[in-house]
């Protein structure tokens, strides 16, 4: 038996994965927040508590490479819809959005609710409170500011590309114009010197449905996607000369505009790779060309010719999108259904005027039955299953999850329609209520079609109606087959945004439960791309538990992950940071122990009294700086 000094904790032999090493049962013992021997047999004597890992897998914390917790470190910095499933670090600014140039307020702009509301769907009075207790105004100071904080996970922060835009040409001017050589200017020198303070690199972002929140600009995209080509590869150079990683998502609409830009990766091009970083590997059910572009674009850009360092991010889950009426990210890719989440959440009235409106009613009507009737290219793009928007409008894909009449609720939208005309045709099914045949009576009366339905759903209901559709990842295999690509990297939660759209807090026990079919060796694969790898990725010294490590580590119960259904443990409940309901998940069994810097943040289902009282976590700077 080993001999050890005075140590806080020992775990004994549970069986541990770390670093790609094939998986071994050991003990490991901690002190001061260190792991100070891994080992068989380890003495106990001097131990301060010892926990029993056996039958458990005992691995680093797993890492969150694409969130956006920004704003809820202000409120709740221990992070816990996160913490409790097993992340002990995460990365924020995702997307071109954070904090690190401050609340950046002038007169009536405000950029942390303007840009923040829409594209992440955050309430505007959670935004408001947020900016009201932001007191820096530079990078430096954010970066103080966040070890300043009582963190449950660790945190590695990005650089916001709409930020630094707006620090250098002013909100007005990023959303309307190139910037001078003198702005351009500014904007590099600014990057570089944050990449030096620890920042790990530089976020972006093209897709073409993030818009603005404020009056007269919600017809307008956030500040990034004003960004021409040229300013990019400026950009990206000083990523490239320090070292630091690029985090982007793809012009969606152009093949050829997204190679272009991601040929920026390239060694071969630019004398030295860029480490760049993409949303999202994803398995879209109404455009199966995508997929398959997304891996050859891995592989071409990843290849000996062009020498780049590029990696997709790929979402161990469905992705299932959760909607109230309109709002939902969704709409902001249709024009039809954008014009809804312009308005405000609360002004039910406006959105019953656009609905209104004959003009509207006309457009809204195309919009729903295009490729669906009749003949020509749109009906031939959705027969060849290759249309242009990531929501198919198939009604039987979209279910009821919430809804004033309670016997609504997991219907499908083609089982409700059915329905509702059958009733109106006086077949009365035996459990219609009094309540459902008022509304039907009142509302639905002249109902004919899907997209009549659709318009009177959003009128009567409005928020009130909750209802989901899976866009991509429905099946679990080519799931998996992502995962496991080593071209690809596990990522893509989104934690901290779409607070009643998305619930991926989970998706790093998901990854692992997927991998698990395939044994140890793909354990420990999966375990290193969560860890090690995304570490590596962000050029952060973490992510794994050796002697003299940091003891960011979990406990997984691999009985409890093999009968656990991500799918079945979505609740909705109401969360006091943001004063507004939030779908997230619950795998109570899963992960029994959470590890933090040597802090126990979550054991047995419960999190630690100390967890946001007192720091656990800690900014990881990048090496490079």
């Amino acid at each position: 038996m080993s001999s050890l000094p005075p140590v806080d904790i020992v775990i004994k032999n549970a069986k541990i994965f770390n670093n790609g090493e094939p998986a071994i049962i050991e003990d490991i013992a901690i002190a001061g927040g260190k792991i100070i021997a891994r080992g068989n047999n380890l003495d106990t004597e001097q131990a301060g508590r010892v926990i029993d890992g056996s039958g458990k897998w005992l691995m680093p914390g797993f890492f969150d490479i694409h969130t956006h917790y920004d704003l809820e470190l202000e409120f709740a910095p221990g992070l816990p819809e996160s913490l409790r499933h097993g992340t002990t670090s995460v990365v924020i600014a995702n997307c071109s959005l954070g904090l690190a140039f401050g609340n950046q307020r002038s007169g009536d702009i405000d950029p942390i609710v303007d840009c923040f509301a829409r594209v992440e769907n955050l309430p505007k009075s959670f935004l408001r409170s947020c900016a009201e207790k932001v007191n820096w105004d530079s990078p430096k100071a954010y970066l103080d500011h966040l070890e300043q904080l009582n963190l449950g996970p660790n945190v590695v922060a990005l650089v916001p590309h709409s930020m630094l835009r707006i620090d250098a040409m002013g909100f007005d001017n990023s959303i309307s114009r190139d910037p001078s050589d003198n702005e351009l200017q500014t904007m590099q020198t600014k990057l570089g010197e944050a990449l030096k303070l620890g920042y790990a690199g530089f976020s972006t972002d093209a897709l073409p449905f993030h818009y603005l929140a404020n009056q007269p600009n919600c017809e307008k995209t956030i500040p990034t996607q004003f960004a021409k080509y040229g300013e990019i590869k400026k950009l990206t150079q000083v990523v490239r000369e320090h070292g630091a990683v690029w985090q982007a998502t793809p012009p969606k609409d152009s093949a050829i505009n997204t190679i272009k830009t991601f040929l920026l990766t390239s060694g071969r091009l630019h004398k030295k790779p860029l480490r760049t970083t993409v949303v999202a590997a994803l398995d879209v059910a109404n455009n199966w060309k995508i997929l398959r572009l997304a891996k050859m674009l891995a592989k071409v850009l990843n290849s000996k010719l062009i020498q780049g360092d590029f990696h997709l991010q790929a979402l161990g889950a469905p992705f299932k999108v959760w909607s109230d009426g309109a709002v939902t990210p969704l709409s902001e890719e249709i024009p039809e259904l954008r014009q809804l989440n312009e308005t405000n959440l609360e002004d039910r009235p406006a959105r019953l005027k656009i609905l209104n409106n004959p003009e509207y009613i006309k457009r809204f009507r195309a919009m729903w039955l295009k490729g669906k009737q009749g003949w020509g290219v749109a009906k031939l793009k959705r027969t060849l299953n290759i249309e242009d928007y990531a929501f198919n409008r198939k009604l039987s894909d979209m279910t009821v999850e919430g809804c004033p009449i309670d016997h609504w609720l997991g219907l499908n939208m083609q089982d409700l329609l059915d329905r509702i005309i059958a009733i109106k045709s006086g077949n009365i099914p035996s459990d219609i209520t009094e309540q459902e045949q008022d509304i039907i009576n009142r509302d639905f009366f002249w109902v004919s079609d899907e997209a009549d339905f659709m318009l009177q759903l959003l009128r009567t209901f409005d928020l009130d109606l909750s209802w989901s559709t899976v866009t991509a990842n429905r099946n679990p295999e080519t799931t998996r087959e992502l995962l496991m690509n080593p071209l690809l990297m596990p990522g893509f939660n989104d934690c901290g945004a779409h607070l009643t759209n998305m619930a991926f807090y989970d998706v790093n026990l998901r990854s692992l439960k997927l991998a698990s079919s395939g044994g140890d060796q793909d354990i420990t694969y999966i375990v290193k791309r969560l860890t090690k790898d995304a570490a590596d990725l962000f050029g952060v010294k973490a992510g794994t538990i050796n002697q003299g490590d940091i003891a960011d580590l979990i406990l997984v119960d691999p009985a409890q992950l093999a009968n656990y259904d991500g799918e079945a443990n979505v609740i909705r409940q109401h969360r006091t940071e943001y004063n507004h309901e939030q779908l997230v998940n619950r795998s109570d069994g899963v992960v029994p122990l959470v590890m933090i810097g040597g802090h126990i943040a979550w054991e047995n289902d419960a999190f630690s009294s100390e967890l946001a009282t007192k720091p656990m976590g800690r900014l990881l700077k990048a090496s490079a700086a």
